[in-house]
């Protein structure tokens, strides 16, 4: 785009702002005059060469919030599955109902047995570790048996 064309753009653009820079505001007030002087001609040289590395600067920053906005809703991402996970180990253990998302048992004494748990006061982790290990297997196999779980057609009878 040839320096002319792209002043004229960069003009109606920053006429279209609320709230110019100063710098914008003396761009668009030598930009405007049909006769400039040497000086002027060269203070408006250096404001579009500024003008132009703002406006690159301004779409290197759009482009970083991008990469940036997208690492943060990776990681979003990661922390739902994380949780959706930790649900989806309330309803093996038959705490909530898998089809209504219900607790089965008071939220109350839910809290208490896992903060129980989490200070240790339970005793032995390893008789918990079993049953749940047992569990978790139990409940795999049956997913896996489940034609549905995987988005297959149910076989015709």
């Amino acid at each position: 785009m040839r320096n002319n064309e792209w002043l004229q753009n960069r003009l109606d653009y920053l006429r279209g702002l609320r709230k110019p820079t100063a710098q914008q505001q003396l761009l668009m007030a030598l930009a405007s005059l049909p006769q400039r002087s040497v000086r002027e001609q060269r203070r408006l040289d250096v404001l579009v060469r500024a003008e132009r590395f703002a406006e690159k600067a301004q779409k290197a920053r759009g482009e970083a919030n991008k990469v940036l906005s997208e690492e943060q809703r990776q990681l979003r991402k990661k922390r739902d599955h994380a949780l959706y996970r930790a649900a989806g180990l309330l309803g093996v253990a038959g705490v909530v109902d898998t089809v209504t998302g219900e607790l089965r048992i008071d939220a109350g004494v839910l809290v208490g047995a896992l903060v129980s748990l989490t200070e240790g006061e339970l005793g032995d982790f390893n008789r918990f570790k079993a049953s749940g290990d047992r569990h978790i297997a139990d409940r795999e196999a049956i997913r896996q048996d489940c034609p549905r779980r995987n988005n297959e057609a149910e076989p015709e009878v």
